[in-house]
């Protein structure tokens, strides 16, 4: 479709930039964030590394063992297990914010995903940068999140560019520039395309995108079928139809808040749990979604947690419902609630889609 704008953004090296959020000291060491495995000691991969552990050549997927001997001269490396639970908030608070700047929001992943921007810039890329920028400086000045964004016509080479300059960076391809954009880039830089693919285009001797052009459709079907043959051929090119859908993946929405000053104060704390109710709700709307479960979180003051939750008699996505339940919820917590409360937070599960005409237990 001719005139479109798509975003493509990716939060830069995600989980390791959460950990660097929620404790920044960590920004000046080399962290490494491990999923370990039920072996026991470092037997598990790296699932991101900060740019400082890159430098000394740790990956991600890499072995904890091969990553650890890397940094075994650097005594202030980091190892840090997972804590998904903690990424997921941080990533869905964030794609709150990016979901304000689309015409039509695409979810791809914890740290990934597409804008179809096409209206609001009215097909024009200056306003694109503009716009793209502001996006960067929220996530910054809210979240305190570093990402990177490509933006072009399509979803394919918006996607290539926001891996072009890392981290924090933009670039931007309009349509007149996509062949001289992609003509230089190895093959790899084309997603999907893995080792093996990439193996057999070295036994043609095809580094570059632009080498890789000069294949013809029927020569790419043969070696690779036709389906995957074609979207190579396209791929080189820079040709993508593939729109923007919009796409709900989470499992759960959530927010989740530092509060001003630790307490376990009823009030106080229910004038927050409003607010965020409020927040989490517009999503719910926008999204068209219905939820059954009802949870609350503590992060107390020495940093554990505590959750909470009730499953409702019926989906809804009624306001009143929610904060009714968000409160009882908080009203029975905090009868044993020993330690003061540090961050809060509101999460809605169990989803169903609305379809067709307006659902009924929306009203009640």
């Amino acid at each position: 479709m001719a005139g479109r704008i798509i975003f493509h953004i990716d939060f830069d090296y995600f989980y390791a930039q959460c950990e660097e959020i929620r404790r920044p000291e960590l920004k000046t060491r080399p962290v490494a964030v491990c999923v370990y495995s039920d072996r026991g000691g470092d037997s598990g991969a790296i699932a991101t590394a900060n740019y400082l552990a890159r430098k000394y050549g740790v990956k991600s997927g890499m072995p904890i063992k091969f990553a650890k001997k890397k940094l075994e001269d650097i005594p202030e490396s980091v190892f840090l297990p997972t804590d998904f639970e903690y990424y997921t908030e941080t990533s869905e608070n964030a794609m709150s914010i990016i979901r304000n700047h689309a015409d039509v929001f695409e979810y791809v992943g914890r740290d990934e995903a597409y804008l179809d921007v096409t209206n609001r810039t009215e097909q024009d890329y200056k306003k694109a940068a503009h716009l793209a920028q502001q996006l960067k400086n929220s996530l910054r000045t809210s979240m305190k999140l570093s990402s990177t964004i490509g933006i072009s016509s399509n979803k394919l080479v918006s996607k290539i560019a926001s891996d072009y300059k890392k981290p924090d960076g933009l670039t931007i391809v309009e349509p007149h520039e996509i062949e001289s954009f992609l003509d230089p880039l190895p093959i790899r830089s084309i997603p999907g395309i893995g080792k093996k693919s990439e193996e057999k285009f070295s036994e043609m001797n095809l580094e570059t995108i632009s080498q890789l052009r000069s294949v013809d459709v029927f020569t790419l079907n043969g070696l690779f079928g036709r389906k995957i043959g074609s979207y190579i051929y396209n791929a080189a090119h820079g040709i993508d139809e593939e729109p923007v859908s919009p796409r709900h993946d989470p499992i759960q929405y959530s927010r989740i808040i530092t509060l001003k000053q630790d307490s376990k104060d009823f009030d106080f704390l229910a004038k927050d749990l409003e607010k965020l109710c409020d927040d989490l709700h517009g999503t719910i709307v926008k999204d068209n979604i219905l939820f059954r479960s009802v949870g609350i979180q503590f992060i107390q003051s020495d940093l554990s947690n505590r959750t909470k939750s009730k499953t409702l008699r019926n989906p809804t996505s009624s306001l009143d419902e929610l904060k009714k339940t968000v409160i009882q919820l908080l009203r029975e917590s905090l009868e044993d609630q020993k330690l003061p409360i540090r961050r809060l937070g509101v999460r809605v599960s169990d989803f169903t889609q609305i379809s067709g005409q307006v659902d009924i237990t929306r009203f009640f």
